[in-house]
């Protein structure tokens, strides 16, 4: 498939969940409680997107298919532009953007914390995630950009907010968990041996 094909579904599967979100809010179809709807719908797809930008680096050493290294950047780039939304779901939306609401919910509520935190170090990726910043940052770049482990942060977010059926939550750190685990040198020196033998 040419690389432009490529590149038109990638952002096209990556805008379907906001696409879907506002054709569901102008039907009126986000449940009794909308901004519930709208805060847990943009929080999935940005744990998702981390996870799917996470995956690049271990599908490129099993297969050597180029196109996946360039797509963590762009899928990167989503998974904040979700978890920003997310989280002014939360504060505009939900809070009214009142400051001492906000701030108490912080202190009270850990997993409010927790996101807040992920949120930052996804703001601080997507601020570095273009050339002009790789050739400033140099070797440190790639130390910085080892800050995308921020996606146990969220998942743990996910987890401590869900109040009942954890089931997703513990499916997305188990897939996390993996993917992690495929990083770890040996691991990652291994696949990329096994698919030049193949």
């Amino acid at each position: 498939m040419p690389k432009r094909l490529l590149t038109i579904l990638l952002h096209s599967l990556s805008l379907l969940p906001l696409l879907l979100l506002i054709i569901n809010g102008l039907g009126g179809r986000l449940t009794a409680n909308p901004i519930q709807a709208i805060t847990q719908r943009t929080g999935q797809a940005a744990v998702l997107w981390l996870l799917f930008s996470l995956s690049c680096s271990p599908l490129q050493w099993l297969s050597g298919w180029h196109f996946a290294g360039q797509a963590r950047r762009p899928l990167g780039l989503y998974a904040f532009f979700y978890a920003a939304l997310h989280f002014l779901t939360f504060a505009v939306l939900d809070y009214g953007l009142n400051l001492s609401l906000i701030g108490a919910a912080l202190l009270e509520k850990r997993f409010i914390l927790v996101g807040l935190l992920a949120l930052l170090l996804l703001l601080a990726l997507a601020l570095t995630s273009n050339r002009a910043a790789m050739r400033y940052l140099g070797r440190h770049w790639k130390r910085l950009h080892r800050l995308s482990y921020a996606a146990a942060l969220a998942v743990l977010h996910y987890l401590w907010a869900v109040k009942s059926d954890i089931r997703q939550p513990l499916l997305y750190g188990s897939i996390l968990l993996i993917l992690l685990t495929l990083r770890l040198p040996p691991i990652r020196r291994a696949l990329i041996h096994l698919r030049q033998r193949s």
